[in-house]
């Protein structure tokens, strides 16, 4: 860790600088050998870098959600290029070229992180070493070397000795407390920032290896930072906790604010929109106008959660418009109410006859109703048909309803026989 630190020594000025202005500040209100004004000017440090690399936060999430709409293209072209990995290799370049997506984007704020990472953690080394380093003299040093997070010295690490420890004026038991406590704390908030970008804020509908590799990397990022935390100083632990807990605020921010198209953090902003809409009976906020004016411009290409919404609006008799406000629409209220009619129209319940009918015949439910019809005509003739006057042989039962018909016939009383074939 040490030799990658030194490879950034040339920003260890410019990090040393901010770090003793803050102190001053700090040092003002707390002390200037408190761990307060040392520990504060760390977080400040933290906070300053975090708004300068805001564009490059943008960025990263403009190239992640474009990576997740190229998930299905990208498989496509890899099964079709599977046997040629530099036709693939080309073609996935022209996609990204095309769509204007960059890969590296997403690593962009660590990337742009790492040097006053580093750079921080050498400064830190040389306090421990008792070593002048950058705009840090004497004095100073003296001072952070006093200061102490809860015991803890700034410079101490989970790994020190005993002596080395006491050397800077503390206990072990109380260095491995506080650090074992920041590590954990670290750890955690890296997993909740990436459960929660992988549970409300990718698109569920669409389903690729680009999901596994993130749910993936939930779970190996905490481990990673626990292991490598046992040889921060507790002043790097500091650093990192504060900016994965801005990370995490931040993050929580764009979700609520400007969730992934067909995502659970779309349906629950969207809910929210319309009741607002409700209840104002207009869209109020810009970022709220551009949301409605984007759906707006999608058309038929809207999600299932965007149509929802178009769909609420109409119940409310109103229709969003290009411009990103909505307005009043008979005609979007009679859509609604007619689809929603359709909706709860249900078929009509058949009878037991027709439905074994229908069973019996493939024709459906059209020639059972025929079929009843012709049966109601043909009893009404048996009924009408002359009688025999002849008297019936006592003790034959009656040819007619008595029998009973046989297997394939159909029940009732039958027509009668003529007298010639008797």
């Amino acid at each position: 860790m040490d030799t990658i630190a030194s490879l950034f020594s040339f920003i260890t000025w410019p990090v040393s600088w901010v770090i003793v202005q803050f102190h001053k500040l700090y040092g003002a209100i707390f002390g200037p050998d408190t761990g307060w004004a040392w520990g504060l000017s760390i977080v400040s440090l933290v906070v300053l870098i975090r708004i300068c690399l805001i564009p490059l936060f943008v960025k990263q999430i403009k190239s992640t959600r474009n990576m997740q709409v190229l998930q299905p293209k990208m498989k496509a072209i890899q099964e079709r290029y599977k046997s040629d990995k530099q036709r693939q290799s080309e073609e996935m370049m022209k996609l990204y070229k095309e769509t204007g997506t960059n890969p590296l984007s997403s690593c962009l704020p660590i990337l742009a992180q790492s040097p006053f990472f580093f750079a921080l953690y050498h400064v830190l080394s040389a306090i421990a070493s008792n070593k002048k380093i950058g705009v840090i003299d004497q004095s100073l040093l003296d001072s952070a070397r006093q200061a102490h997070i809860f015991g803890a010295p700034l410079a101490a690490k989970f790994m020190d000795s005993a002596e080395k420890v006491e050397a800077l004026g503390a206990s072990l038991t109380d260095v491995r407390v506080v650090t074992a406590v920041m590590i954990v704390m670290m750890s955690a908030s890296q997993f909740f920032t990436q459960r929660q970008l992988m549970t409300k804020n990718v698109d569920l509908t669409v389903k690729t290896p680009y999901m596994q590799q993130q749910k993936m990397l939930m779970y190996i990022f905490p481990l990673i930072f626990a292991v490598m935390g046992i040889n921060f100083p507790v002043g790097v632990l500091v650093y990192w906790l504060t900016t994965n807990v801005w990370t995490m605020g931040q993050q929580m921010y764009v979700i609520n604010q400007n969730p992934t198209p067909g995502s659970k953090a779309q349906e629950q902003y969207l809910g929210r929109l319309l009741k607002s809409v409700t209840s104002h009976g207009e869209v109020k906020g810009r970022t709220r106008r551009n949301t409605v004016k984007r759906i707006v411009a999608k058309g038929p290409d809207r999600n299932d959660i965007e149509r929802k919404f178009v769909t609420g609006l109409a119940k409310l008799g109103l229709a969003p418009q290009e411009d990103g406000t909505v307005a009043k629409s008979d005609t979007a209220v009679a859509e609604a109410e007619g689809g929603a009619a359709q909706r709860r129209q249900q078929p009509k319940r058949q009878t037991k006859a027709k439905r074994q009918t229908t069973a019996g015949h493939p024709g459906g439910a059209k020639d059972a109703e025929a079929g009843a019809g012709e049966s109601e005509s043909k009893t009404s003739l048996q009924k009408s048909a002359p009688q025999d006057d002849k008297p019936k042989p006592a003790g034959k039962p009656a040819s007619g309803s008595s029998r009973q018909a046989k297997s394939g016939q159909r029940k009732g009383p039958q027509r009668p026989k003529h007298p010639s074939k008797k």
